[in-house]
């Protein structure tokens, strides 16, 4: 029983002085990255194009951030209102611009899903503006996956 102690020591020891003496990274120096710029055809009055209309979360841990984005331009020669965003169910939650968006400018709708549900899915938000093509209906879709449970403790 002592012979097994101290290996388990000695092998403890040796990987953590080899993690020691590992050598550290610099951080990386941030790089510009280039807007994404979605116009579409330009139109008459009010337009609203968007970057993405689907937002995939992929695979994320229950409890993870649930908050994402979706960028919409105005591609038309008047103000856009979005006058009202509205999730599919109680577990998505958008928020709409605060205020107008000016020809050739981007607003943003912000959504919230509640990742304390497990499993996978797939959930609309319906943006309602005084563009001609409304209302316009995005999608979000993903799986929540559980935690790990803990491993049991070892009896000896």
């Amino acid at each position: 029983m002592k012979k097994i102690v101290l290996m388990a020591i000695l092998a403890i020891a040796g990987l953590t002085t080899t993690q020691a003496q590992t050598k550290k990274q610099a951080p990386k120096k941030a790089t510009k990255v280039e807007e994404k710029k979605v116009e579409g055809p330009k139109v008459e009055g009010p337009g609203m194009v968007f970057e993405n209309e689907t937002i995939d979360y992929g695979t994320i841990k229950k409890g993870a951030d649930g908050n994402r984005e979706f960028v919409v331009y105005n591609n038309g020669n008047k103000p856009l209102t979005i006058t009202n965003t509205q999730g599919s169910c109680g577990c998505t939650v958008p928020t709409k611009p605060s205020k107008d968006i000016n020809p050739g400018e981007k607003g943003v709708i912000g959504v919230h899903y509640d990742t304390n549900r497990v499993g996978p899915f797939t959930k609309t938000v319906t943006v309602t503006s005084n563009a001609s093509e409304t209302p316009k209906v995005l999608t979000i879709k993903g799986t929540v996956v559980a935690d790990e449970p803990a491993a049991a403790p070892v009896k000896s």
